[in-house]
């Protein structure tokens, strides 16, 4: 089944045209993994480890609203990558939405250093990758729009999942934090012991460390 799902890989856009030498690679580091509705495949805040393409089915990524309705942003195809995906791992940041599949999907993860590799060798990648992250602006006002809607303490959390870097860090303080959602040092300072009381993140000189990503989205969705 994994030797069928690669060739049906290879055989949808930009991995048609890998060379010889792309398509060794690609096998020697893919990972293939079968989804189901309606379970979330990646949540808000989770780390990215490599690029997802597509063989089979569909993904939605979807935003969830404050009171809990969900938003779709966009659906991923076969021969399809992940917009936000690449983004986060291109530039160390963590996932900003959710996905989960439509129907049964089978999901290719390329992991992140054989991306790199195939990306500086492969003409193809290179296409692809480009096209896809150009859409990304659009893809990102689409969310801003939503960030407004949130409450004080939704848009905290949601600044710390959006902005912290692989590891969870945040290097703002308070009063930078306070500035970007346009309220006083005080405020961020009682919502941040919150979460810092919940167990969510851990507060520092200039830094705010993500202890629990999954809390920090739940208060997003409402959870």
């Amino acid at each position: 089944m994994a030797a069928m799902a690669t060739l049906q890989l290879e055989s949808l856009g930009p991995f048609r045209a890998l060379s010889d030498e792309g398509r060794k690679l690609l096998r020697q580091g893919l990972v293939l993994k079968d989804c189901a509705p309606p379970a979330p495949i990646l949540h808000k805040g989770q780390s990215i480890s490599g690029a997802y393409f597509v063989v089979r089915g569909r993904l939605r990524v979807y935003a969830l609203a404050p009171d809990g309705t969900e938003a779709t942003m966009y659906f991923i195809d076969p021969g399809e990558t992940c917009v936000f995906a690449l983004n986060s791992l291109f530039n160390d940041l963590r996932y900003p939405a959710w996905v989960q599949a439509e129907e049964d999907t089978t999901v290719a993860l390329i992991p992140g250093p054989l991306f790199r590799r195939l990306f500086e060798r492969e003409p193809s990648i290179q296409d692809v990758t480009v096209r896809a992250l150009s859409t990304l602006v659009f893809r990102l006002m689409q969310e801003l729009e939503e960030v407004h809607a949130y409450k004080l303490d939704q848009r905290l959390a949601n600044l710390l999942l959006l902005h912290a870097n692989a590891d969870g860090e945040l290097r703002m303080t308070q009063q930078q934090i306070a500035q970007h959602l346009g309220t006083t040092r005080e405020v961020v300072g009682r919502l941040m012991g919150e979460l810092v009381s919940a167990g969510a993140v851990e507060t520092g000189r200039g830094r705010t460390l993500i202890r629990d990503a999954a809390a920090l989205a739940g208060l997003i969705s409402g959870a």
